[in-house]
């Protein structure tokens, strides 16, 4: 347990509170020798052929060992090695099927760990928890996103738990012992989405019309696959389809669900890549909390999906951060990193911030959440801390005064600080004030590390009067701001009595 009481100070008070990537948060992964370096071949018969030459008795001396060497550090760890063992069953004839304890054995062979933080801890987004049970009013029980980085430059998205309060004082909480990266599984695709999508990749040809007229407008794996199998054969010949083909079932893949174990804590499950668009990686969750009339709240999440070449926006959902849905988006505010929702619609449709263009913050509106429109610019580059770019720090916070909006700017020698900016609440395109200076900047202490010179943030929360802020420290770790919430709205107030910017069309 974390537990972290600040001064008070004037506007910005940093926390004592630091977190740290720990390199003991360990996952089981399957592993195929040959497989991970050039020239990629598997050496998995000749491995499997080995474990088959033992005596019975050094396989048993062997998988105990084993387990008593790793079984402590993980959740059922016998049963991830029956599944690595199924994994690679093909390469044994039916009639070699080994014994129960061989079988495990080999499963352990064709296992390994990756450390998820074994990098880098940085990057959160902070959201109230979905149950508040038993949590006093001048308290708040939070989740905070963060994201991890592992071997290999490799992303996932993990959680935190907490609670504010009462005062100033925040408590985060020891995650648990076993991370975990739940199941997934294919869900019912859009075929507004993927006629969208392959509209925007250039594909819009004649495959993409036969599927535009032959799959139901929610279709599964299932259905793509006799669809597929139902097209003229000379349709297949043209030398653009079977890139268009593999686009299409690169779509399909990117729109899956994940579930958690029910025994599992909030702050053990991991959001692993799993998609095609995002198998290098799940970079820089946006959760916000959204609601909307006589319907219980629901949590989005904005992510960048990093295919090793390509990145492309992508949305999650959830309502217990236990059973997630990952799906595509599409349209031209959906063309590069840091989109983030409102955390309600607005004039009866969904909104976004974007930074389609990669340098100013621009504002765009969907009616159905997946498809978003060229985005009305409402920021650009000005102060010399923003000149290189300016982008999000994660969703608007709803306030009397307006939208309040955490900004990120970059500066000389790539120098990261976050700002402020206020929107109208019934216009947002319609910006109110902006701070003519940075809110935080890096302090010489978190200066230094995987990236220097960053501060960065993913989403804030209030509570009560405060704004609670957390924020990565040069891609490394996570630390914690409080903003004295009417001052900083004071401040803006001040900034926006001249001549307010305007929303550029």
């Amino acid at each position: 347990m974390i537990v972290s009481s600040d001064t008070v100070d004037d506007l910005v008070v940093r926390t004592t509170l630091r977190l740290r990537p720990d390199p003991r948060r360990v996952i089981t992964k399957l592993f195929v020798p040959g497989e991970d370096a050039p020239p990629f071949g598997s050496r998995a018969a000749a491995v499997i052929n080995r474990v088959m030459a033992m005596d019975e008795a050094t396989v048993s001396s062997v998988l105990a060992a084993t387990m008593r060497r790793f079984e402590a550090r993980h959740r059922d760890l016998a049963e991830t090695f029956a599944d690595h063992f199924d994994s690679i069953s093909h390469r044994l004839e039916p009639a070699e099927l080994p014994s129960l304890e061989r079988r495990m054995l080999i499963g352990a062979y064709f296992s390994h760990e990756y450390a998820i933080e074994g990098a880098a801890l940085f990057n959160p987004s902070l959201v109230a928890h979905p149950d508040q049970d038993g949590i006093p009013p001048d308290q708040l029980r939070f989740v905070m996103s963060v994201r991890a980085v592992g071997e290999g430059h490799l992303s996932s998205i993990g959680f935190r738990t907490g609670v504010i309060g009462p005062g100033d004082r925040l408590e985060l909480d020891e995650p648990g012992r076993y991370p975990v990266t739940g199941r997934h599984h294919q869900v019912l695709c859009d075929r507004a989405l993927l006629d969208g999508i392959l509209t925007e990749d250039g594909h819009d040809d004649e495959l993409a019309a036969f599927l535009r007229r032959n799959l139901s407008p929610r279709f599964t794996g299932a259905e793509l696959d006799r669809a597929l199998a139902a097209l003229h054969p000379q349709l297949l010949t043209r030398s653009s389809a079977h890139h268009t083909v593999e686009r299409i079932h690169q779509i399909a893949a990117n729109n899956y669900a994940v579930e958690f174990p029910t025994d599992s804590a909030l702050d053990e499950r991991i959001l692993w890549p799993v998609g095609r668009s995002e198998r290098h990686g799940m970079e820089d969750a946006r959760f916000v909390r959204f609601t909307a009339p006589d319907a219980p709240p629901v949590y989005y999440a904005t992510y960048t999906a990093y295919d090793g070449q390509h990145i492309a926006p992508q949305l999650l959902e959830t309502r217990d951060f236990r059973d997630f849905r990952a799906s595509q988006l599409t349209g031209a505010a959906a063309a590069n990193k840091g989109m983030a929702l409102f955390p309600r619609k607005v004039g009866g449709r969904f909104l976004a911030l974007s930074r389609h263009d990669r340098e100013s913050n621009a504002l765009t509106a969907s009616d159905d959440l997946h498809t978003w429109p060229t985005p009305r610019t409402l920021q650009v580059p000005t102060a010399p801390w923003e000149l290189v770019q300016l982008g999000n720090c994660g969703s608007p916070i709803e306030t009397e005064a307006g939208w309040l909006v955490l900004t990120h700017g970059v500066g000389p020698m790539r120098s990261y600080a976050i700002g402020a900016m206020l929107l109208d609440l019934d216009d947002p395109y319609r910006v109110l004030a902006t701070l003519p200076e940075p809110l935080l900047t890096p302090q010489e202490y978190e200066r230094d590390g995987y990236v220097p010179n960053v501060v960065y943030s993913c989403g804030a929360l209030v509570h009560q009067d405060a704004l609670i802020l957390p924020y990565g420290t040069s891609d490394t770790g996570i630390t914690v701001a409080r903003v004295h919430l009417p001052a900083l709205l004071d401040r803006l107030a001040v900034s926006g009595r001249g001549a307010l910017p305007r929303a550029r069309t």
